[in-house]
């Protein structure tokens, strides 16, 4: 059974036949540990592709083991939670067995947990959680963190609905890897309609739900390192709008603030950054740089010990050898009591014997003297070595510590600069649509200006072709009037030479009487008298001035 609901889980196929043959000559009782472990990295763990729900595989080993080792206590969260933090620990433990999670990535925890509360973190408090837990052991296991977690110890006053939300965010960062959700409206690509969905950015993908119970899936966006995310104007009568650009299409977004839009916006940029990258998710990156640092520092100290014994070892050397002089000294001074005794004995006989013998003894003496102050001077700057190596010890202990709280510091820094950040975004994107609206407006003022210059252009070249028509015009019309005057004169001077004429004629023959000839043509009148041109010239001459006025326009 439990072969087969790993294989079902892991998406493998299972093979009855395999476990048959495998076990088939195991009659010696239940299968322990021990003997299950080859099969199941033979014929399951190495048929393993990763095409699997890890949160369902978590769930049955949580299973397997939940009934045996979970405490029967009282605790402040549900059985749900609580397979939440065990998945958490699995992710944040060490990678050697038995799995702990050690104090630092306790502290990373409750810290993400007291701020998804909302809650102030207590450093002091936890401090003297961590002394009392390394005079101890090194680390929790997933049962003691539970009971940690399921205490309130360091989640007093909060409720078990905000604990537990708390746990679920947390969760859905380190496990699901859920960078950012929340609720949105999304435009439709057929309908053009604006539909609110649940949005869930995962570090390569963007899923939209209709709610947050993640039941209805309506859609993915996938991401990669050439997709982009820009903000757009406000238009249609939605506000907060971007834009998420892929090689296939593109979603336009409305979000329900403007610190929202940058949020999301800012988000989806880390995210594009990172796959353009090839970075592992934020967590994961700062995990992995925890552990390195912890892996570091676990070096620099074990150095600092080897270094430690190899002073131990050499001021036992120095001990040794010091006890050699001493030695020396004490058989030197035996031999010296001997050859003292010597001498007195032959003190008459050996007179000047005597007094060389003394004088060798006085200069090994001095030698042995010299010796041992100089064997005394060393060991003194060797003790002045060890006592310089203790005081280093304790500085490194002091920078350690001020290193945490320069970390700490930093945080709080950190936190501080991206909430002033996300101000100065928020400023210099109204600052920017104050600016592009003032650009439209210039825009349009000088586009109707330009429309205005060239109809008084225009307007200037048809005057100026009227002026130059009506100037032609008034030649013509002078030149017509000197025409008129001049035929004028002449029918003047006609009628005076015919009056006369006819006067005479009357007067000599009184029936004669001449017809005059006239126009065929119906006389036209202007202003200043009969015009010296037919109607159809007039006609003739306006069709010519308007075909020159259409030209020019």
């Amino acid at each position: 059974v439990l072969s087969h609901n790993l294989c079902t889980v892991l998406n493998v196929p299972h093979d009855p036949v395999a476990l048959e043959e495998h076990f088939r000559d195991d009659d010696e009782g239940p299968v322990s540990n021990q003997g299950y472990m080859p099969y199941l990295n033979k014929f399951i763990l190495e048929k393993v592709q990763g095409n699997f729900d890890k949160v369902e595989f978590n769930r049955m080993c949580w299973t397997l083991c939940a009934k045996k080792n979970l405490s029967k206590s009282l605790l402040l969260i549900s059985d749900e939670d609580a397979f939440k933090v065990w998945v958490i620990f699995n992710f944040l433990s060490e990678d050697k067995y038995p799995l702990i999670i050690v104090p630092e990535e306790i502290e990373y925890f409750l810290k993400k947990l007291t701020e998804a509360m909302g809650a102030g973190w207590q450093q002091e408090q936890f401090d003297h959680y961590k002394v009392a837990l390394n005079t101890s052991r090194e680390g929790l296991s997933a049962w003691e963190l539970i009971d940690l977690i399921g205490s309130g110890q360091f989640s007093k006053g909060m409720d078990r609905q905000t604990v537990s939300m708390a746990i679920n965010e947390v969760f859905n960062e380190l496990i699901l890897d859920v960078l950012k959700q929340g609720y949105m409206l999304k435009k439709g690509h057929k309908r053009k309609n604006w539909t609110e969905r649940w949005f869930v950015l995962k570090p390569n993908i963007i899923s939209y739900y209709v709610s947050e119970d993640l039941k209805d899936k309506k859609g993915d966006i996938m991401l990669d390192g050439n997709c982009c995310v820009e903000a757009l104007p406000d238009k249609d009568g939605k506000k907060c709008l971007f834009l998420i650009k892929c090689l296939d299409k593109s979603f336009e977004i409305s979000a329900s603030d403007k610190k929202k839009k940058q949020e999301w916006i800012q988000a989806i940029q880390t995210t594009v950054n990172l796959l353009r990258g090839g970075n592992p998710p934020p967590h994961k990156e700062a995990r992995q740089k925890r552990k390195e640092l912890r892996q570091k520092l676990l070096a620099e100290q074990e150095e600092l010990e080897r270094q430690m014994k190899e002073l131990q070892a050499a001021n036992e050397n120095k001990q040794k050898e010091l006890e050699t002089v001493r030695k020396q000294l004490e058989a030197a001074a035996a031999r010296a009591a001997e050859e003292e005794k010597k001498r007195l004995q032959t003190q008459v006989e050996l007179q000047d014997r005597f007094s060389l013998e003394l004088e060798r003894e006085k200069m090994v003496r001095q030698q042995m003297e010299e010796q041992v102050a100089q064997k005394s001077s060393e060991l003194e700057q060797y003790l002045q070595r060890v006592r310089e190596l203790e005081e280093m010890y304790k500085q490194l202990q002091e920078a350690l510590e001020d290193e945490k709280q320069a970390r700490q510091d930093e945080e709080t820094v950190r936190k501080l600069q991206a909430r002033l950040l996300e101000e100065e975004s928020a400023k210099r994107a109204e600052l920017e649509k104050w600016h592009l609206q003032q650009q439209q407006t210039i825009q349009m003022t000088e586009a109707e200006k330009q429309e205005l210059e060239n109809q008084r252009l225009i307007k200037e070249r048809a005057l100026q072709v009227a002026m130059q028509q009506l100037e032609q015009l008034e030649l013509e019309r002078k030149e017509a009037l000197e025409q008129y005057e001049e035929v004028k004169k002449k029918l003047e001077t006609a009628a005076n030479n015919t009056k006369s004429w006819k006067d005479k004629v009357a007067r000599h023959e009184g029936l004669i009487r001449l017809i005059e000839p006239g126009s065929k043509n119906p006389h036209l009148i202007t202003n200043w008298g009969p015009a010296a041109f037919t109607e159809a010239e007039l006609e003739q001459r306006q069709k010519s001035w308007k075909g020159k006025k259409a030209t020019s326009e």
